[in-house]
């Protein structure tokens, strides 16, 4: 299985939601490739932020490794499951998409939440550590969906 996340820059919420997939696949005896990716190309091979690394060290994730990249149409093909953070960066997706299975593969990530009252996760990078750390409880919650689906369907 290879899943993608999708926020605008690459920075904060989705290298987050990767890093959080990423360990609770593993923790989960699961084989999956994450990847994260933006709409947007203004920080193409940067590192997460500082606050985003931080906030996950605090929860014994290591992000420091990712970079930033653009998402691009081949990733329509190229992932099983493509989740984007926000209406605005699904919107961006779907335009690409050529057909309805690729359309098929691409979903809001908090939309998994069953009854979940919030469809998006904000983008923390205007605010303080704070709003990282509330994107790190969102994240693991739909992460923690995700990684059971997954288990259930084998």
């Amino acid at each position: 299985m290879k899943i993608l996340m999708v926020c605008l820059g690459t920075i904060c919420r989705s290298p987050m939601a990767e890093g959080i997939l990423r360990r609770r696949a593993q923790q989960a005896g699961l084989s999956v490739t994450t990847d994260s990716a933006g709409t947007s190309s203004n920080h193409v091979g940067q590192a997460p932020d500082q606050r985003a690394t931080q906030a996950m060290r605090a929860y014994g994730i290591d992000i420091t490794d990712l970079r930033a990249r653009q998402f691009n149409v081949s990733d329509l093909d190229s992932f099983d499951r493509i989740f984007a953070m926000d209406s605005s960066n699904l919107d961006d997706i779907r335009e690409l998409a050529g057909n309805d299975v690729q359309l098929r593969k691409v979903s809001l990530l908090m939309d998994l939440i069953p009854n979940g009252r919030v469809r998006e996760v904000p983008d923390p990078y205007y605010g303080g550590q704070e709003g990282f750390d509330e994107v790190f409880r969102m994240l693991d919650q739909a992460c923690s969906v995700l990684v059971e689906q997954l288990r259930t369907r084998g």
